[in-house]
């Protein structure tokens, strides 16, 4: 199996990707359904940083430091960071966002890598639905320091289109921040896979297909 059949295999079986009908945030009735919230154990963290670290690696992303979004984020940029340096012995920083800035001792709102001018950083998500959190996070940096932002790393692309626009939430992102979004797998993907056998749910199939005809942009 590729690297994205076997993340994609890793989702399911612990329980992250899931089919049936789920009724989300949007309104929208959903075949699919991925809850990042589900990965709970080292063994889990360990993977899912490899993972991570593939994609940035295969997409030759060059950075500093990782910038891990409270709080979902902070698990990831430190797994992401450990498999970076175990498996490519490259050893980025990393850091993640308080929701309120610190007024004592050394003060700040960033934890860990205190951020330069001119450092060059990857932001490391899990699902981008609708760029919120990069929206959240880029005025902190800003704030911080002038950054460059090398691109950003997410789990799944659901390829959707927004509720404000034809554009998904990857490219409208990148419309309005020229920020590059890189994505482990794509909801394309994970079509792929239950039609190869990779995974269970060829009884979805149909549903996903119509649900991305209606929803779904290239």
């Amino acid at each position: 199996m590729t690297y994205k059949q076997q993340f994609i295999k890793f989702m399911v079986e612990n329980g992250v990707l899931k089919f049936g009908e789920f009724t989300l945030k949007s309104g929208r009735k959903a075949p699919y359904f991925i809850n990042t919230g589900n990965y709970k154990s080292g063994a889990q963290l360990l993977k899912l940083g490899q993972y991570y670290a593939h994609c940035i690696a295969e997409n030759a992303i060059e950075a500093d430091t990782l910038v891990g979004p409270a709080y979902k984020g902070i698990p990831l940029s430190v797994a992401t960071a450990v498999a970076l340096y175990a498996d490519y012995k490259k050893d980025l920083n990393y850091c993640f966002d308080r929701k309120e800035a610190k007024d004592h001792g050394e003060g700040g709102l960033f934890v860990g890598k205190q951020l330069t001018d001119g450092e060059k950083v990857i932001i490391v998500e899990d699902v981008m639905t609708s760029g919120k959190a990069l929206r959240e996070i880029l005025p902190k940096l800003k704030a911080a320091a002038n950054v460059e932002i090398a691109g950003m790393v997410i789990s799944v692309d659901r390829m959707e289109r927004g509720l404000e626009s034809g554009l998904s939430a990857v490219q409208e992102v990148y419309k309005e921040f020229g920020v590059k979004v890189y994505s482990i797998v794509t909801m394309s993907d994970i079509i792929d896979a239950i039609e190869q056998g990779v995974i269970d749910g060829k009884q979805y199939l149909e549903k996903m297909k119509e649900y991305r005809k209606v929803y779904g942009v290239d």
